[in-house]
């Protein structure tokens, strides 16, 4: 047990994540399968029980382990570690502060935060995820940790926060949690941009409300208010466009991939509100949802639909615009965000100049 947990702590740095610590103590000190005690399911939709030869190895792998599933999709789940640690890092907890979760999830996240020495209260809107969480953090020992069953909206039970950490995708902020945050509080949030929900660093300021873009993520979405659409709403994500015919021949070699893929995505989100993903590749998609243009990971524009040049031609100017800004990377952006409806959400974007640029598209020497 004690090589898989050093093992797991590997593969969470493998996978570009710098731990601090502290965050290293967490991880090494709480037992994730302790959280997982009926199984789950793997990304490939297979289930694993304890009984398992795979059991402990997932367990501390670095993987997404779905716990919960709604009609064959997953509503809830032990989330991938080293998103954890990176959203972890980002919320700069100290000991003695008083974080609020939104999403219990296992109870694992919640488990780590104590770990680092917060007081923690987490909410879930569904009571057998709170009840799970609940009795996985007495079977580990946690203590410090409440859980609520509540709609994450409102922020559960009265209660004035210093962090607020967010493990659902949502489509912005809800003014419930401003109330509870302290002066200098902090939200960490994934918040939806072009079909997915990069992860946000959220402060009230003199200005309003401002954040800055720390990592990409795909999160299952929250439930009411916090998925409300607003009119800067992009499309959601499509299963794939059909018929595509080339408009644009590849512009890199080698292709983009990981990070600066998701560079250009958020930025071309940030620049159209037409943008969405389907198949994993960037799209603008076509007002009917069915045609439009998708840029490969090589810069290629491919186009399909009624307006097949119109829209291969946007997604080309959004390329174009990228490249000639030296490819601003996702952490390069500050956000505005502003009240629509039920919840504030992001409605205007800036980005620094980016440092000299490798070839794939990440700061020399990072």
């Amino acid at each position: 047990m004690d090589d898989a947990r050093r093992h797991y702590l590997d593969l969470i740095r493998h996978d570009g994540v710098t731990l601090t610590p502290e965050l290293a103590a967490a991880f090494a000190a709480v037992p994730r399968e302790v959280f997982v005690p009926d199984g789950f399911h793997r990304r490939d939709g297979r289930l694993v029980v304890p009984a398992d030869p795979e059991f402990l190895p997932a367990v501390y792998s670095n993987e997404v382990l779905v716990t919960k599933l709604s009609d064959g999709r997953p509503v809830s789940s032990s989330s991938q570690p080293s998103l954890m640690a990176v959203m972890l890092a980002a919320l700069e907890v100290r000991p003695g502060m008083r974080v609020l979760e939104i999403g219990a999830g296992t109870g694992y996240n919640a488990a780590l935060l104590t770990a680092l020495g917060a007081a923690v209260t987490t909410v879930d809107v569904q009571a057998d995820v709170a009840e799970r969480a609940r009795a996985a953090l007495a079977r580990s020992g946690t203590t410090g940790v409440r859980v609520e069953i509540a709609d994450g909206y409102t922020g559960g039970p009265a209660g004035a926060y210093d962090r607020i950490i967010v493990t659902v995708g949502v489509a912005g902020i809800s003014p419930h949690w401003l109330d509870r945050l302290a002066p200098d509080g902090l939200i960490i949030a994934p918040v939806e941009h072009a079909g997915v929900h990069p992860v946000l660093a959220v402060r009230p300021d003199r200005t309003g409300l401002t954040a800055t873009v720390i990592c990409p993520a795909g999160f299952m979405s929250a439930a009411g208010p916090l998925t409300a659409r607003h009119p800067g709403s992009h499309p959601a994500p499509v299963a794939g466009l059909t018929d595509l015919v080339e408009a644009v021949p590849p512009r890199w070699d080698p292709p983009l991939t990981g990070l600066p893929y998701r560079d250009l995505w958020y930025a071309a989100g940030a620049w159209h509100r037409r943008v969405t993903h389907a198949s994993n590749d960037v799209v603008v998609l076509d007002g009917t949802g069915t045609g439009g243009a998708v840029v490969t990971p090589a810069g290629a524009v491919l186009a399909t639909g009624e307006e097949p040049d119109r829209y291969a031609a946007v997604a080309d100017a959004l390329v174009s615009r990228w490249e000639s800004l030296g490819r601003p990377p996702m952490s390069a952006w500050t956000v505005r965000l502003a009240e629509a409806g039920p919840i504030l959400v992001p409605v205007e974007w800036r980005h620094q100049v980016p440092e000299r640029r490798s070839r794939q598209g990440r700061p020399s020497g990072s």
